[in-house]
């Protein structure tokens, strides 16, 4: 039945690592009104360029859609050295969002040594037949580290066999392992992707992935990404807004009462 003028045909898609790029808009918009990010206006180049508000990070989007369509940078910061983060350009939004999230969330963060794999491990993935690493249940998509290497970069791939990877994100060794670890959760979680141009599918093998059609009200899906981008710009102002703790006085060391 085709779409009431108060509905639109989406489709559902499990795994959401196969589903397709997506809106950019989903990161792009957040960054830049809900999480205080500037954004540069060059009408000559199809690229957006946005910086945080403390100047350490930028995240490039560039239309290469066979490369590295996102890539983000940033500088040296606590202690920890510059590092580099970039992902393919049919990257799910999805589950970039879980790491560009985690970067954005203001609140302290607890077990930044986290492990990556913690995730993947939690959602059945088991070791890759023939890379060292994780595999997902259905063999299409594994993450890993180099052979033999305690550290250094991380890679995550979503492929539909050895010659037909459909896109990559890799992390330096210097990422944040908590970073790592909230894009390991966004990418091994159940929850399918929605699409409204199924069309985009890098495959519809339905012994690869799960497509469900739905007609929803247009509403859901028009207000989705303001949804998203109210709770994140709530996240910012609650922390905002919160006192901060008082400084003790120092103590005067020979003074009794």
């Amino acid at each position: 039945m085709p779409p009431s003028p108060e509905t639109v045909e989406v489709e559902y898609i499990t795994p959401r690592h196969l589903a397709g790029g997506g809106d950019p808009a989903w990161i792009t918009v957040p960054l830049h009104r809900a999480c205080g990010w500037s954004h540069g206006d060059d009408p000559l180049m199809p690229r957006v360029i946005l910086t945080s508000p403390d100047q350490k990070a930028q995240l490039r989007l560039d239309p290469a859609p066979d490369g590295q369509w996102w890539t983000l940078h940033h500088a040296p910061d606590r202690g920890r050295l510059a590092w580099y983060a970039s992902f393919g350009a049919h990257t799910p939004v999805e589950i970039i969002a879980g790491f560009v999230d985690a970067l954005t969330d203001p609140r302290p963060t607890r077990g930044k040594e986290a492990d990556p794999y913690g995730p993947l491990r939690q959602a059945g993935w088991g070791p890759a037949p023939t890379e060292n690493g994780l595999a997902s249940p259905d063999a299409t998509a594994y993450v890993q580290r180099p052979v033999g290497q305690e550290t250094g970069p991380w890679v995550a791939t979503a492929t539909l066999s050895a010659s037909r990877p459909v896109w990559q994100a890799r992390f330096d060794e210097h990422t944040p392992p908590h970073l790592i670890a909230a894009f390991t959760a966004a990418l091994a979680a159940p929850t399918p992707a929605i699409r409204t141009a199924p069309g985009r599918l890098p495959t519809r093998d339905p012994n690869r992935i799960t497509r469900t059609e739905a007609n929803v009200p247009v509403d859901l899906i028009a207000f989705a990404l303001e949804n998203r981008i109210r709770t994140l710009a709530a996240r910012r102002s609650a922390h905002l807004a919160a006192p901060s703790t008082p400084r003790r006085p120092p103590a005067h060391p020979g003074r009794t009462r």
